[in-house]
């Protein structure tokens, strides 16, 4: 009798947890992504700010599959978790079989785990003109950017056109725009001061809204007001009930019929569930996510799972607001609802234990929450910095990080000022044709 297949889509957090808790289960585990290596998302904002690397937060997966696998794989030929480098076309959950560009596969139980993609909310020009911020490449092309706006603001005369390129637009008041606006003053004050005398301290504005009133909602409200008036004594500019609604090129409207002159839109106001191509639909939920059992089973599907950003889970009446932790504990609990189900038994219900929230507000300053304990300034900043070095995926990839943070943090400074040639041409385009700010506005 051949061992049971499992099929998982997505080398997330949520995915490779799954995989590494099946490793030793019996059952044949195919992993699939587009990539070939697992991206630290929480890490993309400093990739995006020249802080490190890109390539230490891109781990490769079959890397990583090897050493969770290393002792099957001594009694055994054939590893019991195997990876295939795809993309996925489409799901057949009648007939059980998932179709890539490289062939169509069969599983006996299926794991989705394609994560989230940003969610533009309709709003006119957003998909054109900001600067989403979820891979890798979209990360590095916001780098690219941002240099290229100091590259041509030194050369600009025009004071209007100046002003634009130095202003900075992030929309979205939650842990990523907060983080992401914090590392713009850090840049600023460190790195860029240094590099373009030339340019006051007082020309380059940072600006973030939010549509809500008051940022990091999904912190207690004492620490949102902590992050606004930090921010604001870093001296960025936040809009509070502030909605977007419209993006054009270079410039920002609000719906209080304000406009902003802004070249850099960095967009990081919401995300919806990726979900792959179904040929049968799928009950969802708020933001695309796909309804499931408090198994993490899809409704009419018992050997169907769905976690992380792309599953639907409440807990005390909310949903679950799809960060890694949450995506690491469901990875072990469909594994273990997996080898329930080989073994004839029922699957059991998943059960979050939340370990508290983290946010770096940067400066030298962040706030937390464990527990019914909230705390803010350098002890939240701090253990932001001990846990996702903790949780960040390989020994040398940890050392260059924190290597690169001491660096950073002790020298003011970031080494990570390149503009790739591959962007480059595409970037400066884009900023050549940026229309003037007219008078009339």
């Amino acid at each position: 009798m051949r061992n049971r297949r499992v099929v998982i889509v997505g080398a997330g957090f949520g995915g490779l947890q799954a995989a590494q808790s099946l490793a030793n289960s019996g059952a044949d585990v195919l992993l699939i992504d587009r990539h070939n290596y697992h991206t630290f998302v929480p890490l993309l904002y400093q990739v995006a700010t020249g802080q490190i690397e890109p390539e230490y937060i891109a781990y490769p997966i079959r890397t990583i599959l090897r050493r969770f696998s290393f002792n099957y794989r001594r009694q055994h030929q054939k590893p019991q978790v195997q990876f295939l480098m795809a993309e996925v076309e489409q799901i057949d959950f009648s007939g059980q079989i998932v179709k890539t560009a490289k062939g169509a596969i069969d599983y006996d139980f299926l794991v989705l785990a394609t994560g989230s993609r940003t969610q533009f909310w309709g709003v006119s020009g957003a998909e054109e003109y900001a600067f989403p911020m979820r891979s890798l490449e979209e990360a590095v092309a916001l780098r690219n950017h941002i240099f290229s706006c100091f590259e041509q603001a030194i050369q600009e005369s025009d004071a209007a056109k100046r002003r634009q390129l130095l202003t900075f637009t992030i929309v979205g008041g939650g842990a990523t725009g907060v983080e992401m606006a914090g590392a713009l003053v850090e840049m600023l004050r460190g790195c860029l001061r240094r590099d373009y005398p030339t340019i006051g301290f007082g020309e380059v504005k940072i600006i973030l809204v939010q549509s809500g009133d008051r940022l990091l909602v999904e912190f207690p409200k004492k620490l949102g007001n902590y992050t606004y008036k930090k921010l604001h004594q870093l001296g960025v500019e936040v809009y509070l009930q502030t909605r977007v609604s419209q993006l054009t090129q270079g410039f920002v409207h609000l719906e209080n019929a304000e406009i902003i002159p802004s070249a850099s839109v960095i967009w990081t106001a919401g995300l919806e569930a990726n979900l792959p191509g179904v040929l049968e639909e799928l009950p969802v939920a708020h933001k695309g996510k796909i309804v499931v059992h408090p198994t993490l089973q899809a409704l009419e599907h018992p050997n169907v799972y769905a976690i992380g950003d792309l599953a639907y889970v409440e807990k005390n009446g909310k949903s679950l607001s799809g960060v890694a932790p949450e995506a690491l504990q469901q990875g072990v609990a469909v594994a273990r609802n997996i080898q329930q189900q080989i073994r004839g038994k029922s699957p059991k219900p998943f059960n979050y234990f939340n370990k508290g929230r983290l946010a770096i507000i940067g400066c030298y300053s962040g706030v937390g929450k464990i527990g019914a304990f909230a705390f803010t300034g350098f002890l939240a900043w701090l253990m932001w910095l001990g846990v996702h070095l903790v949780y960040l995926p390989g020994y040398r990839s940890r050392l260059l990080v924190l290597l690169t943070w001491v660096h950073t943090y002790l020298g003011s400074d970031r080494h990570v000022r390149v503009i790739l040639s591959s962007k480059t041409m595409s970037v400066q385009h884009r900023l050549a044709d940026l229309p003037y700010l007219q008078e009339s506005r």
